[in-house]
This record gives structure tokens, C-alpha cells and sequence, in this order.
């Protein structure tokens, strides 16, 4: 995933440069800071879904209010 961004941030400096030129290095450290927390926070989230799905602690829920009727079907 740091590769991705890494690419990601790349790409969008070139976009820059090739509109808007040289501009203040604030521009491009604030592009690099924003778009590099941003996909690598959006990495670790997906990382903890995919672990708490793996490791079966969505299923370990216990619902109170789960009655045991089926919603969704008519009822015989």
C-alpha cells in the first residue's frame, strides 16, 4: 500500500507541475502529507476490518434484542 501511495503522490505532483508550475514547496508538502495519511490511515481501517472479519470477533456479538425471528421472508 505505501507503494500505491507513494505512486498516487507522485502522479498528482506531476499533475501540478504540469498546471500550475512552480509554486510554493508548501503546495506540494501539503499534497504529499494529505493524500499519504490519507491512503495509508484508509489501509490500516481496512487492515483491522479484514482481521476482525478473519479472526471471527464479528460473530462473537451477542444481540439482545435478537428475538429469533427472521426478518425479510413472509412467516408460516
Amino acid at each position: 500500500m505505501a507503494a500505491a501511495t507513494l505512486a498516487t503522490i507522485f502522479g498528482v505532483w506531476v499533475y501540478l507541475w504540469n498546471q500550475f508550475g512552480l509554486v510554493s514547496i508548501h503546495l506540494y508538502i501539503a499534497t504529499f502529507l494529505g493524500i499519504g495519511l490519507t491512503m495509508m490511515l484508509m489501509a490500516a481501517l481496512m487492515g483491522l476490518v479484514f482481521l476482525s472479519s478473519g479472526t471471527g470477533h464479528d460473530e462473537t456479538i451477542d444481540d439482545p434484542l435478537d428475538d429469533g425471528i427472521e426478518w425479510g421472508g413472509p412467516e408460516i
